[in-house]
């Protein structure tokens, strides 16, 4: 029976090499990162113009956009799986963790159909925060860990402004913690493919 010990610098060259690995596989699915960014960033400016700007009664409506997101998101889902490859445990573990957060998302929109959509945002906001800080840390990604930050002050600040307001703060915590951290995730994907092209 074999066994292979690591030295703790192997250890640590491998750690390194699945991190590295899962970041250049996050990277190559940034797009999830943009639909969903764009998509909510749409739903909280599209509502607040709606409602404050146009004063339409169905100013909710807006939201149906998540509906798109979800087809688009299952289109690329679908095509990613016929080029899979071997998943790391970080990978799995990321994969996890935004399972988990698409359900709360579910799960929380539910209950505030049933009490009333006036508290939403704080709560929206900071789950915004919560997936792009621990995914930044995972992947030791400064930019997902500054979104995230500044996300869980957005959801402090929301709750001393008005619901009208918490829609634009949603906003700028959708460009802080997905947009921008999305399209640099992009920008590092197709620099990589560019190289490996050139090579």
């Amino acid at each position: 029976m074999n066994t292979q010990s690591f030295a703790p610098d192997e250890s640590l060259r491998l750690i390194r090499s699945m991190i590295d690995k899962t970041r250049q596989d996050i990277s190559d699915n940034s797009i999830y990162f943009l639909i969903w960014g764009w998509g909510a960033l749409i739903g909280c400016i599209g509502q607040f113009v709606l409602k404050v700007v146009l004063n339409y009664n169905n100013h909710y409506n807006i939201w149906f956009v998540t509906i798109i997101c979800l087809i688009l998101s299952v289109y690329v889902g679908i095509k990613d799986r016929k080029r899979e490859k071997v998943q790391t445990y970080v990978g799995e573990s990321m994969g996890h963790l935004w399972s988990g957060l698409g359900i709360t998302f579910f799960v929380i929109s539910m209950i505030f159909m049933r009490i009333g959509w006036q508290y939403c945002f704080p709560f929206f906001i900071l789950l915004y925060g919560l997936g792009t800080f621990v995914s930044g840390r995972i992947l030791k990604y400064t930019p997902l860990v500054i979104g995230g930050c500044i996300s869980f002050l957005l959801a402090m600040i929301s709750t001393w402004v008005t619901y009208d307001y918490q829609m634009l703060l949603a906003a700028l915590a959708l460009l802080a913690s997905y947009i921008i951290p999305g399209h640099m995730l992009r920008a590092s994907y197709n620099n990589a493919k560019n190289k490996g092209v050139a090579n």
